[in-house]
């Protein structure tokens, strides 16, 4: 076997590789020989089949495998000797391929790009300030406050009160579609929340104005995409009969509210909700120092791009930002989308980070565990209820959606890492300027 350098320019390497034809036939008879005790043929007992008639009746498969097996070696040999890692899967060609006859040598063209030795960087000399914020007790009442409103009571109007949007409306009722009831059409003591949107359109707006013990007739039309297709865009008329006009009630900020959500008391509870909050500054304050670390990282270092990883990273947010500027389309099926000067720069950047946290990462030995990986698709897969385990299983048979995966938790695993040999100043800051810092993040 031969390995002849045809190009070495920048990251871009050549290489053609010459697979002698007696190095062939020899592995193809090393194969032989190794299935020959296993195979039975008519008119001869197993094992004893002649070597002959073996290379006729399976010669041609095992040339090919051979011819495989021998190219992946060689390319295998090649890197390992080289120490050059491709920045993508190598284009690997064989050369005169439609002219090629058993017995002739093999000349397979390789191209690739190599990844670029990634420079040393001095962790110590990386100086970042983490933003601290704490919960005070106006951020804790402001969240409990909220909180409360997703337990609202609700207590009865006057007697004769005409119920307005916000309001509770209890009812009985019972719709009709050409004079016949339908499934799923009735109900008695419904609470119906006015302006919840809870109901078929322009239900709920003719129940404004209702009083306590009032008849009321209620005209609709099934939207045409509604779920059940023997009621979608049909006429219906709902007899109510309006049981309780109820008005909102603020919430008593009490123990008893705080039952509701699982806490023993108020305490209690304000001290879940300051714990939750600065576990939200915390991630906060991270993805501001991360920031700035990758800001610091991307002006220490310098050194070639694989030319395709660039134009790949380039090519895919440009799809990206332009089905965020459409997104009334959902396919790709429109006009290619030339990535822009700034595109490219961006790609740049983003790949350049990228293959510098990745050999970071790999001289460091940063590993994702699988109960890392576990828990980031139990994740995902929460997403899809009722589908969790056929999400799961889908994960579980696909590489590239594990890598995606995989991706995140790595990069910041790496920064960890930086970030603990780097000088880290702490600084206190109050929410609000905190909160500025996170909104700069998307100015930039």
């Amino acid at each position: 076997m031969q390995v002849t350098e045809t190009l070495k320019e920048g990251l871009k390497r050549g290489y053609e590789i010459t697979v002698a034809a007696t190095e062939l036939d020899a592995k193809v008879a090393e194969k032989l020989k190794e299935a020959q005790p296993e195979v039975e043929m008519k008119g001869f007992r197993k094992g004893k089949v002649p070597m002959a008639l073996l290379r006729k009746q399976f010669g041609q498969r095992l040339l090919g495998e051979a011819m495989q097996e021998t190219i992946d070696a060689a390319m295998g040999q090649h890197f390992e000797d080289s120490g050059d890692r491709p920045a993508l899967q190598p284009q690997v060609v064989m050369v005169d391929g439609d002219n090629w006859k058993e017995g002739q040598d093999v000349l397979v063209s390789m191209t690739y790009e190599a990844l670029p030795e990634i420079p040393e960087v001095d962790f110590k000399a990386i100086s970042l300030e983490r933003l601290v914020a704490k919960a005070d007790d106006a951020s804790v009442d402001e969240a409990l406050a909220s909180l409360a409103e997703t337990a609202q009571d609700f207590a009865d109007r006057d007697e004769g009160a005409a119920a307005e949007e916000g309001d509770q409306v209890v009812i009985d009722f019972l719709g009709k579609v050409d004079g016949e009831a339908f499934e799923g059409g009735a109900a008695d003591d419904y609470p119906l929340v006015l302006g919840s949107g809870s109901f078929i359109p322009g239900f709920e707006e003719q129940l404004a104005g209702v009083k306590a013990g009032d008849e009321k007739e209620v005209s609709v039309k099934f939207p045409e995409e509604y779920g059940a297709a023997n009621l979608a865009g049909k006429d219906a008329v709902f007899s109510c009969t309006i049981k309780a006009v109820k008005a909102p009630k603020a919430p008593e900020l009490d123990d008893e509210l705080a039952k509701k959500f699982g806490a023993e008391d108020l305490a209690g509870l304000k001290a879940q909700i300051a714990e939750r909050l600065e576990a939200e500054y915390k991630g906060a304050a991270r993805a501001v120092m991360k920031r700035k670390l990758l800001d610091i990282l991307d002006g220490m270092v310098s050194f070639d791009l694989p030319p395709s990883l660039v134009e790949a990273e380039a090519t895919q947010i440009a799809h990206q930002l332009w089905h965020e500027e459409n997104p009334d389309v959902h396919d790709h099926n429109h006009d290619k989308i030339e990535p822009t000067e700034e595109h490219n720069t961006l790609a740049g950047r983003r790949v350049r980070l990228g293959l510098l946290l990745a050999e970071l990462g790999r001289k460091a030995e940063v590993e994702v565990t699988d109960a890392e990986m576990t828990q980031a698709i139990m994740a995902q897969a929460r997403q899809y209820p009722g589908q969790e385990r056929q999400f799961f299983e889908f994960i579980q048979q696909n590489q590239e959606m594990q890598q995606q995966l995989r991706a995140p938790i790595f990069e910041d695993k790496v920064v960890d890492y930086i970030v603990e040999l780097a000088d880290v100043t702490d600084k206190e800051v109050g929410k609000d300027d905190l909160q500025k810092a996170v909104e700069a993040l998307d100015d930039e």
